[in-house]
C-alpha cells in the first residue's frame, strides 16, 4: 500500500506540475517587520538544525514574523528557538493537509519557502496549492511550482547549511561572510536536569566525553564490542567517560557501559542536548547529534555511512572534527584498530589545548 500510495503521489504532482503554468520572475518585493513567511522542513532532527542558520539570518536582517511548518519527528529541534514567532507541526492526512493551506489563507502569510534540498511530494503539492504570493526553493526538478528560486550549488563541494543559505538572495540579503552557526537554544530546566544528572554521576570534574551510540537507523550501529573496546582505549586518560543513546537502544547503553561507566538517556530532547553541551567531546555516528555538537561548538569525532551518493557528509558546520567514512552501507567494516589510529592523535591534540585553556 505505501508503494502504491508513493506512486499515487508522484503521478498526481507530475500531472499537477505539466497542467501548472510558470508565473515567470516574480517582482523585487521588499522584506521587512510586517512580512510574514512560513519555512517548511518536515523529516528528521538534523534535517531541521541544519535550517537554524538561516533562520536566524532571515529574523535577524528582515525583524520579520516566522513561522515553522515542522514534522512530528523533528519539530523539537525548533523548540524554544527564539528566531521563531510560531511553530506548526504538521499532521499527515488530507485534512492536515488542507489544514496548513487554510492556516496560509487566514494567516495572510506572504511568503512560503521550501526548506528541502531535495523533492518533497508533499511539500509541492502543498507550495503548489497554496495562496500565497511568494513561494521561494532552490531551484529543483519542481522549480515550475515556485515564483522564485535560486541555483543548489554542488552537493559533492559545497555543505548543506551553506547549500540552504543561499535562500539568503531571494531575500535581497547580503551573501558576505558570516559568523552564521547552527542555532539550539536550552531552557534552564533542561540545564539544571542536565548539572543534576552530571553532579550527580561525576563528583570529580573531569574532561567529559561523550559516546553517542544511536543513529537514525540500525545500520549505523557500530556494535557493542566496538564501544566497549573504544570505552577501554579511552579510560587509558584522565576523563570522565558518558555513554548516551537514545531510549530505544537504552538496553545496548547499558550493556556497553556495564558496571563502570555511566549511561543517559531521555525522553526529553531538551535535556539531552543540555548534557551534550556539557560534553569536551563527542564520538558519534551520523545523526542529529552532529548537529548539536556544532551548536554547542563540541569537537567530535565521527563514523559516517557513505552509501551510494557522491554527496559531502553532514559534518558539523565550522567545527572543529575528524571522521572516518565507509562507503559500505553499514558501519561494519570500519574497524576499532581503524578508528583508534585516527582517534589518538586528534584526541590527544583536543586535550593539550584543553589544559592550556584550564
Amino acid at each position: 500500500m505505501k508503494k502504491l500510495e508513493f506512486f499515487l503521489k508522484n503521478l498526481l504532482l507530475k500531472i499537477l506540475l505539466l497542467s501548472k503554468k510558470s508565473r515567470g520572475a516574480a517582482q523585487d518585493k521588499k522584506f521587512d517587520q510586517n512580512s510574514k513567511i512560513l519555512f517548511i522542513r518536515l523529516n528528521r532532527i538534523g534535517d531541521a538544525l541544519v535550517t537554524t542558520p538561516l533562520l536566524h539570518e532571515i529574523k535577524e536582517s528582515l525583524k520579520c514574523k516566522i513561522y515553522v511548518l515542522a514534522d512530528r519527528k523533528n519539530f523539537v529541534a525548533y523548540g524554544n528557538n527564539r528566531d521563531i514567532d510560531k511553530l506548526i507541526i504538521f499532521e499527515r492526512g488530507v485534512k492536515g493537509f488542507f489544514d496548513i493551506l487554510n492556516f496560509i489563507k487566514n494567516e495572510k502569510i506572504d511568503t512560503v519557502v521550501d526548506l528541502h534540498d531535495d523533492v518533497s511530494t508533499t511539500v509541492s503539492f502543498l507550495i503548489a496549492l497554496c495562496r500565497a504570493n511568494n513561494k521561494f526553493g532552490l531551484e529543483k526538478d519542481n522549480k515550475i511550482i515556485y515564483t522564485k528560486t535560486v541555483p543548489k550549488l554542488d552537493a559533492q563541494k559545497v555543505h548543506v547549511v551553506d547549500r540552504l543559505l543561499e535562500i539568503k538572495k531571494l531575500f535581497n540579503l547580503n551573501q558576505g561572510e558570516s559568523n552564521l552557526s547552527i542555532q539550539y537554544y536550552l531552557t534552564n530546566d533542561s540545564i539544571d536536569k542536565a548539572e543534576l544528572f552530571l553532579s550527580a554521576n561525576f563528583p570529580v570534574s573531569k574532561f567529559l566525553i561523550g559516546i553517542n551510540i544511536s543513529a537514525g537507523s540500525k545500520a549505523r550501529f557500530w556494535g557493542i564490542e566496538n564501544y566497549r573496546r573504544l570505552i577501554k582505549f579511552l579510560s587509558g586518560y584522565n576523563v570522565n567517560i558518558l555513554v548516551l543513546s537514545s531510549p530505544r537502544d537504552a538496553n545496548d547503553a547499558v550493556e556497553i557501559a556495564a558496571e563502570n561507566y555511566v549511561n543517559f538517556f531521555s525522553t526529553d530532547f531538551g535535556e539531552f542536548a543540555a548534557i551534550i553541551s556539557r560534553l569536551n567531546f563527542l564520538f558519534t555516528p551520523d545523526t542529529a547529534v552532529v548537529h548539536l555538537a556544532s551548536a554547542f561548538e563540541i569537537p567530535m569525532f565521527g563514523i559516517y555511512v557513505k552509501y551510494n551518493t557522491t554527496d559531502m557528509i553532514w559534518s558539523p558546520y565550522k567545527m572543529k572534527y575528524e571522521s572516518i567514512i565507509t562507503t559500505n552501507y553499514n558501519l561494519e567494516e570500519i574497524t576499532i584498530e581503524q578508528v583508534i589510529g585516527k582517534l589518538k592523535p586528534y584526541l590527544e591534540n583536543i586535550l593539550h589545548e584543553h589544559s592550556i585553556s584550564e
